[in-house]
């Protein structure tokens, strides 16, 4: 599996420490940037992330910002892209077991580097459920 992540500068830090839990797993990750710390604007990460996915180049994306949720919003912007705002492993199996998410928001200012692995393990662990759920993410996407 092919995962594109990107961040601001929030989530550098937990973008590098996923990075690291997901090679040691055996997952290709490109990485979007940012490279440091210092402050940056997110769309200019995010939306290449997110358009990796829609071109094939990635299976799915994970965006990390402060909270999560800009980063999510610019995602979302991209035509194909069910990007959910996780913040714990309940919210990541269910994105993906009932919303089919692509892409994964989660806020490095809120959750610890810890229950971020723990929430991307939870998401590409779990599997789409189909049925009354498939029937809905058709219509989002009409």
């Amino acid at each position: 599996m092919r995962i594109a992540i990107a961040s601001d500068h929030a989530g550098y830090h937990l973008k590098q420490r996923l990075i690291a839990h997901l090679e040691s797993g055996g997952y290709a990750v490109a990485d979007f940037g940012t490279d440091s710390d210092e402050p940056v604007d997110y769309p200019d990460f995010i939306r290449p992330a997110a358009e990796a996915v829609v071109a094939g180049e990635a299976d799915v994306a994970i965006v990390l910002g402060g909270s999560g949720n800009g980063e999510a919003i610019v995602a979302n912007k991209v035509h194909g892209i069910r990007c959910a705002v996780c913040w714990d492993e309940i919210s990541a199996r269910l994105a993906k077991q009932h919303n089919n998410a692509n892409a994964i928001s989660i806020g490095g200012r809120m959750v610890s580097e810890d229950l971020g692995c723990a929430i991307v393990d939870a998401w590409l662990n779990a599997e789409f459920e189909g049925g009354r759920h498939a029937r809905r993410i058709g219509k989002i996407e009409g």
